[in-house]
């Protein structure tokens, strides 16, 4: 049951399954909180207390107030989910710009982190963002909704066999948002923002931390050889990736939940 959360001017949607430690997952740029485990509720069934909540702006949650989409303001909305439901110290799992998030919470507030899971990390703070390709996104989803985005995505750069699932997810994470035009403010802001400075940053993370990378062929967006920097940059990070030719492990919910609880 979708529930809310308000900090502020800001109202977070959010849901929660089963009971033990919690663990919080932060769900990437122009996605939902579905679309951290992808629907599987395998932590639940194992004794966890999943916490899933949309962005600002994304989801059911609220437009941001003033238009802040910054790291910092996606910081501090982690924090008062965590505040609002009681949660001390979590294990936080992020894709894309949820593991920036959860990056830039751990660096902030380690005691409340109990380890980290990174996944398809696609922020390198020695390179510029390709903020033409966002912008173009975003006006895209501005000015033509679903389509318009869609048009935009250059699929064509995706191998044949990717093409039709990444088409159909796209189709369908967009239509879960009641704010087409937040998300698409968002999509022009988030990439602007930094969640840290320089990769030396990361060795301050002393929590146990495990780095999900996808390869390039079928997710471009997020490079393998980022990922793998973020594991060579965080002190005895766990590093995993899908075997060649097959569906990347972060559209896996069941087998992402499954590397969790191993690890």
């Amino acid at each position: 049951m979708t529930e809310v959360i308000r900090s502020g001017e800001q109202s977070l949607a959010y849901e929660t399954h089963g009971h033990g430690p919690s663990v919080v997952g932060l769900h990437g740029l122009t996605a939902t909180r579905r679309y951290v485990v992808m629907g599987s509720r395998t932590l639940a069934r194992e004794g966890r207390r999943l916490v899933l909540y949309d962005a600002r702006g994304h989801g059911a949650s609220a437009p941001a107030p003033g238009g802040d989409y910054s790291y910092a303001a996606l910081t501090g909305d982690l924090e008062a989910v965590m505040d609002a439901l009681g949660i001390e110290r979590a294990v936080l799992v992020g894709a894309s710009m949820g593991a920036h998030t959860a990056i830039r919470f751990a660096l902030a507030r380690p005691a409340r982190v109990a380890a980290l899971a990174i996944v398809t990390p696609a922020y390198d703070p020695e390179q510029r963002a390709d903020l033409a390709r966002w912008d173009a996104l975003a006006r895209g989803l501005r000015e033509g909704g679903v389509e318009g985005f869609v048009a935009q995505y250059e699929l064509e750069r995706l191998p044949p066999q990717w093409r039709e699932v990444v088409e159909t997810v796209l189709r369908q994470r967009l239509a879960a948002h009641r704010h087409l035009g937040a998300v698409a403010d968002a999509l022009g802001a988030v990439p602007r923002s930094r969640p840290f400075e320089s990769w030396t940053e990361l060795g301050a993370i002393e929590a146990p931390t495990l780095v999900v990378g996808s390869r390039d062929e079928a997710d471009p967006a997020h490079p393998l050889a980022t990922a793998e920097r973020y594991a060579q940059a965080i002190s005895h990070a766990r590093f995993v990736v899908e075997e060649p030719g097959r569906s990347p492990l972060a559209w896996q919910g069941g087998r992402l939940s499954r590397l969790l609880l191993d690890f």
